[in-house]
């Protein structure tokens, strides 16, 4: 059962960005190929939402240059990013360059998605729904295959990139 409901929010948008800089989130870059090459993007919006089925959820701006190949791919990967990797976070968040070329090291997996060299940890996934929301398309999808090794994590945290100190074993 769906409701509808009248939004009546009277949060600016620099009020909304403000308190949101102050949330510290995970930085990944989401690659995916629709059939005309390549397209990726850096995203903090990454959300785990089920664990049987695995399931994560994104979101993205509909105006953003990746939308076109995230609204057609069948199957993308989330690249999660090591504390080092910023200057790969601020290239996918550049607009108007062709992101995967030089410096930019990439492969494509065997099965043909495009994932980024010497990430530590990825999710190759099948897109279930696509829902626009907003100014935004909230996108849900399945967890095909994974892997990650240890590492300390990049983050977004008040307009920069940083990340959390590493004490505890990792299991």
């Amino acid at each position: 059962m769906t409701s509808s409901v009248e939004l009546t929010s009277t949060v600016t948008p620099d009020l909304y960005r403000a308190v949101f800089r102050r949330y510290a989130a995970g930085v990944v870059v989401i690659t995916a190929d629709a059939g005309f090459g390549p397209a990726g993007f850096t995203a903090t919006s990454l959300a785990s939402i089920s664990l049987e089925p695995p399931l994560v959820s994104f979101a993205l701006s509909t105006s953003a240059s990746s939308w076109p190949t995230i609204a057609r791919a069948e199957t993308l990967v989330v690249n999660f990013l090591d504390a080092e990797q910023h200057a790969i976070a601020a290239r996918f968040a550049t607009s108007g360059i062709d992101r995967f070329a030089a410096p930019t090291r990439w492969s494509r997996l065997a099965t043909g998605e495009p994932i980024l060299v010497d990430v530590p940890g990825h999710l190759r996934g099948r897109v279930l729904q696509r829902h626009e929301t907003g100014d935004h398309h909230l996108v849900v999808a399945e967890v095909l295959d994974a892997s990650t090794r240890h590492h300390a994590p990049l983050l977004y945290h008040a307009g920069s990139y940083t990340t959390v100190a590493t004490t505890a074993p990792w299991h």
